[in-house]
């Protein structure tokens, strides 16, 4: 949600009104994030949200987009792609890709209580059992593939006993993903990037997700195990908050309960959602690329975060 790429007030004007959305009343950057430039854009027939993808493809795209408005008529609240008068919802503005969508809400909530992580559960599953008709494939492009693609590209950069740690680790999970429990894990389509800023609350009321471009088909294992390093770890230290943990867990499995290979490898997918973001808080860190509001992420928060999962492992009791 940096702003790599400058829009006018003009050319915004002009994206509105392909898309029969009225008048342009403001134009407004929004900080944060690391991938796509990102503006909220109001009219004066509502507020909206304008993105120009930075590395999506106009081929991978539309994966993403059609997945928010399988899930917003399945009744999950995600953000709704505009079409124009075409029926599409992929657009162009500025050379690149771009999407207008309904600005959802509420706000984050960044410092949750266990009743906030309920209520993330609770919608996760609902979203995984939504998503289970939808018939685009696109795999998790931040899957391992990519973190072994990446690694090597990192490795450089670490002190020795980082290194170690990252080497052992990914061949772990290449242990892994090759065993027969992981072959049973059910897939469907994931958010894989469903952290405590992806989520909108009014209070104590979870008005949605948003923020699909690092979705894929991958297991829902991983992206709930994404949320649990995220929602239910202390910040400053990366330790794991047991309470917000267990209300997280019990809400899901009312929902959708997890499977005797889903509940023997939360564990691993712990230590695997800790690896993924470490590796590519790394790469984003040391491989930076130039935007106006952009400030990494600090990777160090993730490597605590896996020595956690790897020293005290967390069970789905």
């Amino acid at each position: 949600m940096a702003v790599f790429t400058e829009v006018s007030n003009e050319e915004a004007r002009k994206l509105l009104r392909h898309l029969n959305l009225g008048e342009l009343v403001a134009l407004r950057g929004i900080e944060g994030g690391i991938e796509n430039t990102n503006y909220f854009l109001t009219s004066d027939q509502g507020e909206f949200v304008l993105t120009l993808f930075e590395r999506l493809t106009a081929e991978q795209l539309p994966f993403y987009l059609h997945l928010m408005k399988h899930l917003a008529h399945g009744g999950v609240p995600v953000p709704d792609p505009r079409a124009d008068a075409n029926g599409d919802i992929l657009h162009s503005m500025c050379g690149k890709p771009a999407a207008v969508v309904s600005k959802l809400r509420g706000k984050s909530q960044l410092a949750p209580g266990p009743v906030h992580c309920a209520a993330v559960g609770t919608m996760l599953a609902r979203m995984h059992l939504a998503g289970r008709g939808y018939d685009r494939h696109q795999p998790n492009l931040r899957g391992l593939p990519w973190w072994n693609e990446t690694v090597p590209v990192v490795l450089p950069h670490l002190d020795p006993g980082q290194a170690a740690l990252l080497r052992s680790e990914l061949a772990y999970q290449n242990h892994v993903a090759a065993s027969s429990a992981y072959t049973a894990l059910p897939t469907g389509p994931v958010h894989a990037d469903l952290f405590r800023d992806n989520v909108m609350f009014d209070g104590e009321e979870l008005t949605g997700f948003f923020d699909f471009y690092f979705a894929g088909i991958d297991t829902w294992l991983f992206d709930l195990a994404v949320c649990l390093n995220d929602w239910c770890i202390d910040l400053p230290t990366g330790t794991h908050d047991a309470e917000r943990a267990r209300r997280m867990l019990n809400a899901y499995q009312a929902v959708r309960p997890l499977t005797a290979a889903e509940r023997e490898l939360l564990p691993a997918l712990l230590r695997a959602g800790a690896l993924r973001f470490w590796i590519s808080r790394l790469w984003d860190f040391y491989l930076p690329r130039e935007a106006s509001m952009l400030t990494p992420h600090d990777p160090t928060h993730f490597e605590r975060v896996l020595r956690g999962r790897i020293a005290l492992p967390v069970h789905a009791d």
